[in-house]
C-alpha cells in the first residue's frame, strides 16, 4: 500500500511538472495573409496611406525584416508552392508538388507528417487553424487538432475577415473554459486582402474607392484614394509570358485596365481589407494580453507573397519585381529586441526549423530551411548571402533572378523563345527598380516621381558588364544547387530534359487555379 502512495505521489509530481513545463513553453501565434506586398504597410514605405496601427505596434515591439522573400512559383496559383514551402521546410524544386520532383526522389515520402502541424502535434503543442480554402497544402492542413477554413472576402463580418478572428476567438475561449494549459500553435491565416477586395463600406469610403463592376468604363477618381505607386506604369515594356493569366487579365474591378482610377481604385480596395485585418488582429492580440499569454507567445506576420496591382504595369503576383517577389516580415515574442530591423534575408521555407529552434521542438530530417533564431536574437543581420527566385507557371523555361547585396538580376526567357530580357538593379541606388519607361513625361506627370538618370535597368550598358557576368554566373550557380530543372538560353544546357507541361504536379492541381491564382 505504501508503494502503491508513494507511486502515485511521483505520478503526481511529474504531471506537475510537464504542466509547470507546459506553462513555460511559449505559443506561436503565426498570421498569414493572402497577396500583400510589403510596400502597401507604412512600416515599409512610409509615403502609403494605409492605417495598420496595430501592425506598428507589433513593428515597434518586435523585428521587421527588410530581406523576407518566398523563393517562388512553377504555376501560376504562387500561394500553392508558397504555402507548401512554409508547412514543410523544403526549397521550391523539392516540394511534392513541384514537376517531376516525387519521380526523381527530390521529395521524400510522407512529407505531410513533417510539417509544421504533424510535428507540433508530436512535441505536445495544441494546433488550431483558420484560413482559406483552396491553393494551399490540404495534406498537411488536415494535421491541425482544429481547424475552421472557408473562403471570406466578402464585406461584412460573416463573410469577411472577422469571421476567421471569431475562430480564433472561439478556440481561446475554448481552451479557457477546458483550462487547456498545453502551448498552442496557432494559424491565424485570412483570406483577404486578395481578390475580390470587397471591403466594408466604411473602409472603403476612408480610402475612397467603391466595388467597381462595370470594365467598359474605369471607376469614379476620389482624392482619398491612395496615389500611384512610385513604380506604375501604364504597361509592362514586354510580354510577362504567361498569356491568359488570370491575375492581368480577370481580377474583378481591374482586368486588362491599367489606367490610373482603376490602379488607384483597386490600391483602395486593398487597403480597406488590409486595414480591417488589422483591426481583427487587434481583437485577437486584446484577448491574449487580457488571458495573460501574450507576453510568452511569438507572434509571426507575413503574407505567402506580394502583389504588383499597377506596379510596373503588372496586377498580379507573377513577377520577380521586389513588390511581389518579396513579403512582410514581422515577429514579436520573449527575447527580441523591441523596434529593431534586419535584412535577415530569409525565405519562407524557413519558418519551420525557426519555429522549432524557438520552441525546443525537434526539426525534422526532411527540412531544407535555416533557422533565423540567431537573427531574432540580435546575434547575426542576416543567415544567407544569396536568394534565388523563380516564377515559371507560364511559358518555359520563365522568370528567374538572384539578389546579392544590392545587386539583383532578373532574366525572362519566355513565350518560346520570343521574350528574351535582362534586368540587372543596383537596389541601393534605384530600390523601386524604376525603367527607362518611368522616364517617360507622361509617366512622371501621373506619379509625380522624377527618376534619377541612373535608375535604370543597368544590364545593357557596358560599365556594369563586369556586375552582369558575376551576377549571371551567380544565378546559374543557385539554378544547379537548387536543382532547377531548365537552363535559360544563354546558359549551358547541363544535360537537362525539362518536365513536359503535362508532368505530374500533384495537389493543387485543376479548375481552381483559373478560378482563383
Amino acid at each position: 500500500m505504501k508503494t502503491c502512495l508513494t507511486l502515485i505521489a511521483a505520478l503526481v509530481l511529474l504531471c506537475g511538472e510537464a504542466s509547470a513545463a507546459d506553462a513555460k513553453r511559449p505559443n506561436i501565434l503565426f498570421i498569414l495573409v493572402d497577396d500583400q506586398s510589403p510596400f502597401d504597410l507604412k512600416i515599409y514605405n512610409p509615403q502609403s496611406r494605409l492605417e495598420t496601427p496595430h501592425l506598428d505596434r507589433l513593428a515597434r515591439e518586435g523585428m521587421v525584416f527588410d530581406g523576407a522573400y518566398h523563393m517562388g512559383s512553377f504555376v501560376g496559383a504562387v500561394c500553392t508552392p508558397s504555402r507548401h514551402m512554409i508547412m514543410c521546410g523544403r526549397s521550391v524544386w523539392h516540394l511534392p508538388i513541384a514537376p517531376l520532383a516525387r519521380e526523381k526522389g527530390l521529395c521524400p515520402p510522407k512529407i505531410d507528417e513533417q510539417t509544421i502541424p504533424a510535428v507540433f502535434n508530436r512535441a505536445g503543442y495544441a494546433t488550431m487553424r483558420t484560413c482559406k480554402e483552396g491553393n494551399s497544402y490540404e495534406a498537411a492542413n488536415k494535421h491541425f487538432t482544429v481547424r475552421h477554413d472557408a473562403t471570406k472576402r466578402g464585406p461584412t463580418p460573416e463573410t469577411g475577415s472577422a469571421w476567421h478572428a471569431d475562430r480564433v476567438l472561439d478556440y481561446l475561449a475554448e481552451r479557457e473554459s477546458t483550462k487547456d494549459t498545453k502551448p498552442f500553435l496557432i494559424e491565424f491565416g485570412f483570406s483577404h486582402p486578395h481578390d475580390v477586395r470587397n471591403g466594408t463600406t466604411e473602409l472603403l469610403a476612408k480610402y475612397g474607392a467603391v466595388n467597381h463592376k462595370d470594365e467598359s468604363t474605369p471607376p469614379p477618381a476620389h482624392a482619398l484614394q491612395p496615389k500611384l505607386p512610385a513604380n506604375y506604369l501604364p504597361a509592362h515594356p514586354f510580354n510577362h509570358g504567361h498569356p491568359g493569366l488570370r491575375d492581368e487579365n480577370e481580377v474583378s474591378g481591374v482586368w486588362q485596365r491599367r489606367d490610373e482610377r482603376t490602379i488607384r481604385n483597386e490600391l483602395g480596395r486593398q487597403y480597406a481589407c488590409s486595414e480591417n485585418i488589422d483591426i481583427q488582429i487587434g481583437r485577437v492580440l486584446a484577448r491574449l494580453e487580457a488571458l495573460g499569454e501574450l507576453e510568452n507567445t511569438y507572434i509571426f506576420y507575413t503574407s505567402d507573397h506580394g502583389i504588383a496591382i499597377g506596379r510596373h504595369g503588372l496586377q498580379g503576383k507573377q513577377n520577380l519585381y521586389e513588390h511581389s517577389w518579396r513579403v512582410p516580415f514581422i515577429v514579436k515574442g520573449p527575447g527580441i529586441k523591441p523596434g529593431s530591423r534586419v535584412e535577415g534575408n530569409i525565405y519562407l521555407l524557413d519558418v519551420l526549423v525557426t519555429l522549432c529552434d524557438l520552441t525546443g521542438v525537434a526539426t525534422p530530417d526532411t527540412n531544407e530551411g535555416t533557422s533565423f533564431k540567431p537573427v531574432l536574437n540580435s546575434e547575426k543581420p542576416s543567415i544567407r548571402d544569396v536568394l534565388y527566385g523563380v516564377y515559371n507557371g507560364g511559358t518555359k523555361p520563365g522568370m528567374r533572378s538572384v539578389k546579392q547585396g544590392d545587386w539583383k538580376l532578373i532574366k525572362y526567357d519566355v513565350m518560346n523563345g520570343a521574350v528574351h530580357e535582362t534586368q540587372l538593379f543596383n537596389l541601393k541606388e534605384n530600390p523601386q527598380e524604376l525603367l527607362a519607361q518611368h522616364h517617360d513625361p507622361q509617366v512622371i506627370a501621373l506619379t509625380g516621381v522624377t527618376p534619377e538618370p541612373h535608375q535604370v535597368n543597368l544590364a545593357t550598358d557596358p560599365r556594369y558588364a563586369a556586375k552582369l557576368a558575376e551576377m549571371e554566373a551567380l544565378l546559374l550557380a543557385e539554378m544547379r544547387r537548387l536543382q532547377d530543372p531548365w537552363r535559360l538560353w544563354n546558359q549551358p544546357a547541363d544535360g537537362l530534359t525539362p518536365p513536359h507541361e503535362d508532368s505530374p504536379r500533384g495537389q493543387g492541381k485543376g479548375k481552381k487555379k483559373k478560378e482563383e491564382s
